[in-house]
């Protein structure tokens, strides 16, 4: 290999992300190698190599849902720690919503961090952010120096920031690898293993209460849970958060080791400008340096082709900066775009969180409810969520991973929309009426259709409507206004269902119905945004940008320019035979 090529060679490479720019190495002009490897990407057909990246990529999502699912039941098992089995709701919420406040910042910080240094340099970091964090929350603890509530959200507020970097780098990295007819569906895969990680954190619960039922079901009070019983509930909580750790360590290696993205490589990184601007016949490639390694034809290119490239370039690709963000999606023809993304997740997810609140009714209706008994009480915690999240939320996820790349991202999504603003109503206005197997139907449905719905196409489409530069950026801001919904959900919404119900003696969770009224219409709106948000069905990400932000791209500039002078050639040898 010449020392040109080597030049060529970028760092990184695994089974799980293949290093497609040092496939065509040997290939010094840069749009040609650009074309030839975004080719090979788009154009591969699914296989193994796919599966392992959604792995990779997935155990990320698999961690998140993990550790937000496994404080809700740890927060029962440390209760009777330090609460005698009843910790304050102020404490609850803190504990619960902490974890988003950090997510907010994660998604807008490592989303912007991977525009500006890159992909490659970023992930990773974000899994080591919730690993290290995860281990720390296993040591927190009570003593007269050290609040133990105040450490465990701190810990929890940074393990957020890390589990807030994986949405806007897991999905932009997915997008960028993944072949084009079927990118929908492999995104969707990575994003469906929240429903593995629920599911795991509550196999892992039901296994710690039943390996410690002997300390446990002795206890039919807060008040009788002694020494044992404490001592196991303290090692139970630990056990269970802290094993939320071990995914993240199996796939940290292949994120550590993941090669630039190609798109970003040749697109946004200087490599590109630099080589270009070089513009030296020294640069022009060989005979048989120019012979493809793919299956594509490869045009002969000039001294005046290289100058006529770095003219086009320099005048029409613009440069990367917060100016130039502001600019472009100050307009409006981009930015609603933007708007559409961002403000159909915040809708989304007010109404994903705030489906918690009736989970306490849904759990009693299928003969888990709470009981006195804290073995009891832990199981039918850990057991009733689990049904609910076989019985809806997993079913829907794949459902989604299955159909949207050939019904399409908006259909599915606006389709989702609908159908929660119909269930949301039901609930709300005919709550008084329904039967307990009515309301579990409709709770299930709901669970089902955010999945089937609106939870996986919000995700998908940010990782893949905005151009290379921004694509990051624009997906964290999307993500991020998902989770201040989320915010506002687990806090403000969540205390109106106990509005007044102590003071115009009504029963607890009185104001429920008018709370799934105020979901139906976060559903509408988000219905209607729906609507400014395009279709990106089998188009390749390149001409994704092209269609809906006007960019260019300088693969395609060079065929029609290569074909142009074929055209003259052609022209000139006919007049002179003739």
């Amino acid at each position: 290999m010449s020392q040109a090529q080597q030049q060529n060679l970028t760092e990184g490479g695994n089974t799980a992300f293949h290093n497609f720019v040092n496939d065509f190495a040997h290939i010094d002009d840069p749009l040609e190698r650009r074309r030839l490897a975004l080719q090979k990407i788009d154009e591969a057909a699914f296989g193994w190599y796919h599966i392992k990246a959604i792995l990779v990529a997935g155990v990320g999502f698999l961690t998140d849902a993990y550790d937000i699912f496994a404080i809700n039941l740890g927060v029962s098992m440390m209760s009777y720690v330090y609460w005698q089995g009843h910790m304050p709701s102020s404490t609850t919420t803190l504990l619960k919503v902490s974890t988003s406040v950090g997510t907010v910042f994660g998604q807008v910080g490592f989303g912007t961090l991977a525009d500006v240094v890159g992909r490659k340099k970023i992930y990773g970091l974000e899994l080591i952010v919730v690993i290290v964090t995860t281990i720390l929350q296993c040591t927190a603890g009570q003593s007269p120096a050290v609040n133990f509530v105040a450490i465990l959200t701190t810990y929890r507020i940074v393990m957020g920031i890390g589990i807030g970097g994986d949405y806007p780098l897991s999905s932009i990295i997915t997008s960028e690898f993944s072949t084009t007819k079927w990118r929908g569906a492999i995104m969707g895969a990575v994003f469906a293993n929240q429903a593995w990680g629920q599911i795991l954190g509550g196999i892992i619960a039901i296994i710690l209460v039943a390996a410690y039922k002997g300390d446990l079901e002795g206890a039919n009070t807060g008040l009788e849970c002694g020494l044992e019983c404490q001592r196991a509930c303290d090692q139970m909580w630990r056990i269970l958060i802290g094993f939320g750790a071990l995914p993240g360590l199996i796939a940290l290696y292949f994120r550590l080791t993941i090669p630039e993205s190609p798109r970003y490589h040749l697109d946004v990184n200087l490599e590109l400008n630099q080589t270009l601007t070089a513009g030296s016949v020294d640069s022009i490639p060989t005979d048989d340096e120019k012979k493809p390694q793919f299956n594509t034809t490869v045009h002969s290119i000039g001294p005046e082709q290289t100058t006529r490239d770095i003219e086009n370039l320099e005048g029409k690709k613009p440069k990367v900066s917060f100016r130039d963000f502001c600019h472009h999606f100050g307009q409006w023809k981009y930015g609603k775009i933007l708007l559409g993304t961002a403000g159909t997740w915040f809708m989304l997810d007010v109404a994903f969180y705030g489906l918690a609140l009736n989970s306490a009714v849904i759990l009693q209706t299928i003969g888990y409810a709470s009981s006195n008994n804290v073995y009891q009480k832990l199981y039918n915690s850990a057991a009733g969520n689990l049904i609910l999240i076989c019985a809806g939320s997993l079913p829907g996820y794949w459902c989604s991973v299955f159909t949207i790349d050939i019904i399409g991202r908006k259909p599915i999504q606006i389709m989702g929309f609908v159908l929660l603003t119909a269930l949301f109503c039901i609930i709300g206005f005919a709550y008084d009426k329904l039967s307990d197997s009515g309301l579990l139907a409709l709770y299930v449905l709901c669970q089902f259709f955010c999945n089937f719905g609106p939870n996986v196409t919000t995700f998908i489409i940010p990782g893949e409507i905005f151009p290379t530069r921004y694509r990051s950026t624009a997906h964290g801001i999307s993500a991020a206004s998902g989770k201040i919904g989320a915010i506002i959900a687990q806090t403000a919404l969540g205390t109106l269902i106990s509005h007044n119900c102590a003071r115009d003696g009504k029963p607890e969770n009185c104001w429920l119905k008018h709370v799934m009224q105020i979901f139906a219409l976060f559903m509408l709106v988000g219905t209607l945004l729906s609507f400014l948000v395009p279709e990106t069905k089998r188009m390749t990400l390149e001409e994704i940008a092209e269609k809906y932000h006007d960019e260019v791209d300088p693969s395609k500039m060079r065929r029609v320019e290569s074909s142009e002078n074929e055209s003259v050639d052609e022209q000139r040898i006919h007049s002179e035979s003739v």
